[in-house]
């Protein structure tokens, strides 16, 4: 049954009428409760209206927005808030005057898609430099000897998950634009303290006068070269940096959706920011193992970066918004109109409501799954290409953007599918349950028939395309279950769930890959042999099927949308 909220957006002949409970507050109640007990209407008695001062715009409009907006972007709504009639008017004449007015809809705006293109931008690149260096470990390891690339990133996901505890607070105190625009300041900054000023060397070598200044370009402070690559504690600084800022894209994407996407966009939405970062995995295998072949190539390598970030950061800061004027949907509607845009709660009391609503565990557990599968694949795609029979580092590398590409893929087709049919469950526990098919082929090898590298590709290619989606479904799960709960918050969890397991989950499937059983091997026409990781990751996915199956919630959100 709907709410007294949804029935009261739910288009009807005449407009609902709502007293204030207090003077002070922005709480309301259906005036029919007030005159079931004789006091009729009052003075502060309000009832919704369209917009006057600001039409609704199509979806087509190309008009800016950005007139009679209030502080945050959005439309004063408080038009929509009509004082009723006076003590002592007489209710007809209200009834005549208001009968002609029609309630405001929801609208959604083209801006979205250019929300969503900024989002998934930062997202990408700020995983770009966390793996930057996955894929060419022994060229950082010369340029800086002593230190691992697995070191440097085992440092920024680990700053990752302490940001992804305060994203939620600082996102509720200054909103969603503000914070976006000050992390990609943030991660910009420390791009350029990765390259340095190596980007000064490039520079004259593009311009073909690198040989005219080699005696200024060699010139060295403290031992180093000023216009080389940084010294380590400069280029771990920088990537900390990106590493705090990062959970400011990953962390807010079902936010962005639910402020401005419709109902049935959501998913597809979340799905893109939130597995866009895969194609930042995926530059860092293809462009840094084409461009990074030495230390010079490794400074321009950085500086490319530094480069894209610092476009990509003024870009935010000229187009980003913060609030459409008119929410998209019925359930975001609501919370305008009926002042339920309250102050949401610190971050550490969402989170203990989250975990009392029985509804939100499985979601949760499907996230981390689908995050602790995506992870153990990307970070041993170089052993299991070699098993299938494939060793040249740039087939791996493309076979790694492949598997990327497919989860962004995936989640963009089925997402859509869950935005129309609202099939969360069902569409999740397929995907674990093929997920096992394409899981086997990565560890498998038939001895009669031996390695099959194109069975393998194919299956990681599929396996990114039915796992990757996991993830964005079950984050607008989550948040549909805990409506109206804060969006930030239910993926701050759901990231730093994903990405703790995942730190430990991944060394565990690095020792399994070790251990290689044998089957059947007294039959010849079927012996083979599995590898430790492979299986590991099966009972995960069996063990996570089971669990979700059990999933059976109310879809709040949908409910109060009328979906």
């Amino acid at each position: 049954m709907r709410s007294a909220l949804t029935n009261a957006m739910t288009p009807s002949s005449s407009p609902q009428r709502y007293h204030r409970l207090d003077c002070d507050s922005n709480e309301y109640e259906p005036s029919s409760a007030l005159s079931a007990s004789g006091g009729g209407s009052s003075a502060g008695d309000v009832e919704l209206q369209s917009i006057r001062k600001w039409p609704a715009k199509s979806a087509d409009s190309d008009d800016s927005f950005t007139e009679n907006l209030d502080g945050s972007g959005r439309a004063d709504l408080n038009p929509l808030l009509i004082q009723g009639d006076a003590a002592g008017q007489d209710n007809n004449n209200a009834t005549s005057r208001t009968s002609n007015k029609q309630q405001i809809k929801p609208q959604v705006y083209p801006q979205r898609w250019i929300q969503l293109g900024y989002l998934s931008t930062l997202a990408l690149l700020s995983d770009w430099v966390c793996f930057s260096t996955a894929s060419i470990p022994d060229v950082f390891e010369g340029a800086y000897p002593g230190k691992t690339s697995e070191g440097l990133i085992d440092k920024f996901l680990f700053v990752n998950v302490v940001s992804c505890l305060c994203v939620t607070d600082l996102v509720t105190r200054f909103g969603l634009q503000k914070c976006t625009k000050a992390s990609s300041l943030l991660m910009a900054v420390g791009c350029w303290l990765r390259s340095g000023l190596g980007i000064v060397t490039v520079i004259f070598e593009l311009l073909g006068i690198k040989d005219d200044y080699n005696s200024f370009l060699e010139t060295e402070v403290f031992g180093m070269p000023l216009f080389g690559l940084p010294p380590y504690p400069v280029i771990m600084t920088g990537t900390l940096m990106v590493g705090m800022a990062q959970p400011f894209f990953q962390c807010t994407p079902p936010l962005l959706s639910a402020q401005w996407f419709a109902s049935n966009e959501r998913a597809t939405s979340s799905a893109i920011a939130l597995n866009f970062n895969q194609v930042g995995i995926a530059a860092a295998f293809v462009v840094g193992g084409f461009m990074a072949d030495g230390n010079d190539g490794l400074m321009r390598y950085f500086a490319l970066i530094a480069t894209a970030s610092t476009i990509l950061s003024i870009g935010t800061f000229m187009h980003f918004e913060n609030l459409p004027p008119v929410p998209p949907s019925a359930s975001e509607l609501g919370k305008m109109v009926l002042g339920q845009q309250h102050e949401e709660p610190p971050f550490r009391v969402s989170v203990k409501s989250f975990f009392r609503n029985p509804g939100f565990c499985r979601p949760l557990a499907a996230f981390i799954w689908s995050i602790a599968i995506t992870n153990v694949v990307g970070a041993f795609i170089d052993e299991v290409m070699e098993r299938g029979g494939v060793s040249d580092r740039r087939a791996i590398a493309w076979a790694g953007c492949g598997f990327e590409f497919a989860i962004v893929l995936g989640g963009i087709i089925l997402g859509r599918y869950v935005d129309r049919t609202k099939k969360y469950k069902s569409v999740t526990l397929y995907c674990i349950a093929l997920s096992l098919i394409f899981i086997l082929p990565l560890g498998l090898t038939q001895h009669k028939i031996g390695q099959e590298p194109v069975l393998l590709i194919v299956s990681i290619f599929f396996l990114g395309f039915f796992v990757g989606p996991v993830q964005p479904i079950n984050a607008e799960l989550a948040v549909d279950v805990t409506f109206p709960g804060d969006e930030t918050a239910v993926e701050s969890v759901q990231q730093f769930g994903g990405n703790f397991c995942s730190a430990l989950l991944v060394p565990v499937a690095g020792r399994a890959a070790k251990l290689d059983y044998q089957l059947l091997p007294s039959i010849p026409l079927l012996a083979s042999d599995i590898r430790g990781d492979v299986i590991f990751m099966m009972a995960l996915a069996i063990a996570t099927f089971c669990f979700y199956r059990s999933f059976d919630a109310p879809l709040r959100r949908s409910m109060a949308d009328g979906d």
